[in-house]
């Protein structure tokens, strides 16, 4: 098995059932605000436990906000929303410096916190705005702190993003550079409801009164769960697919030559971290131990399509990044 041996298996298993069992009340609790999208919020709470960000890839109108809202109230995290656009600037997000003078005309600089100084960060439509004012979050979510005038401010602890992106609308949006899609653990594209569950939308948000959900965890509670999850063993098959997997996904070292000929560039080490962490968060949220073969195979898209791009040539052929993803997966797996 590979992974830290730090607590006996016994007091593992144990911590891990208490685990299961909150984290299934908070999903239950976010499922009173956000109907339908069990596995938009599983991969949600994922990123939360695996310690990164999420890119949420989906339509306006479906719930990606709410879900936001609903993650900190149950998580008991603070929160803050930032909406993208073209003329925001870097301080908007970390904030500035402002010049003071006090009683004997002393003048000194203070500095201000801007929205990024939260635990929850809600970029909303993070493509709207300038790459000069994307690249303001890089730092604080690669090293958690920001550095303003020369002097480096922490963020607090836990500090997560979970940033929206519409990918309809093209027309006066930036695409995000390859450096910082590459710093989100997991792109989570959010489908449209089916019949059923918009029928239960349209008739429970209309009302005079709509069940909140309560809050089910706190912030040192949240990185105890965290701590947790890194804790967990993982087996040599399920390393050795995520292996496979992360390496078949480049061109050069790749078996498939569909990925040689039409992948222009494919993620790195940061990919293979990302699924060791995200597929012990998914066993954790289903209430097992260690993670399985099936985990990888259902979060290698979250975990690979944002750090892959086709050249023009596949897409003009048609080529689809998510059905290479899918066969990578089930040959890995």
């Amino acid at each position: 098995m590979s992974g830290p041996a730090t607590m006996s298996d016994a007091q593992l298993a144990a911590d891990a059932e208490r685990a299961g069992a909150l984290l299934a009340q908070a999903r239950s609790e976010i499922a009173k605000a956000v109907f339908g999208q069990d596995r938009v919020v599983e991969l949600a709470l994922a990123c939360v436990l695996a310690g990164g960000h999420g890119l949420l890839v989906g339509a306006p109108g479906l719930a990606k906000t709410r879900l936001v809202a609903a993650m900190a109230t149950v998580l008991g995290l603070d929160w803050a929303r930032v909406q993208f656009t073209p003329d925001l600037m870097p301080a908007d997000i970390l904030g500035s410096e402002v010049l003071d003078q006090d009683e004997a005309g002393r003048r000194r600089f203070r500095f201000v916190k801007g929205p990024v100084f939260t635990q929850l960060l809600m970029a909303d439509e993070i493509n709207r705005a300038s790459p000069r004012t994307q690249s303001a979050l890089l730092q604080a979510m690669q090293e958690r702190h920001v550095t303003v005038a020369g002097t480096a401010y922490d963020v607090p602890t836990p500090f997560h993003v979970l940033a929206t992106q519409n990918p309809i609308e093209h027309e006066g949006a930036y695409p995000l550079p390859e450096a910082q899609l590459d710093r989100f653990l997991l792109q989570i594209d959010v489908p449209y409801p089916d019949s059923e569950t918009e029928r239960r939308i349209i008739v429970e948000t209309t009302g005079v009164g709509e069940a909140a959900p309560l809050k089910v965890l706190d912030a040192p509670s949240v990185i105890a769960l965290q701590t947790l999850v890194r804790r967990m063993p993982v087996g040599e098959k399920v390393l050795a697919a995520i292996l496979q997997l992360v390496r078949s996904a480049r061109p050069g070292s790749s078996v498939d030559p569909r990925v040689n000929q039409h992948v222009a560039w494919g993620p790195g080490p940061r990919a293979g971290q990302a699924l060791m962490l995200a597929t012990r968060a998914r066993a954790l949220l289903r209430g097992r131990l260690a993670p399985a073969l099936d985990d990888v195979a259902a979060l290698a898209r979250p975990a690979l399509v944002h750090r892959m791009q086709l050249s023009f040539g596949a897409r003009a052929e048609g080529l689809d990044i998510d059905s290479l993803v899918d066969d990578l997966a089930a040959r890995a797996a």
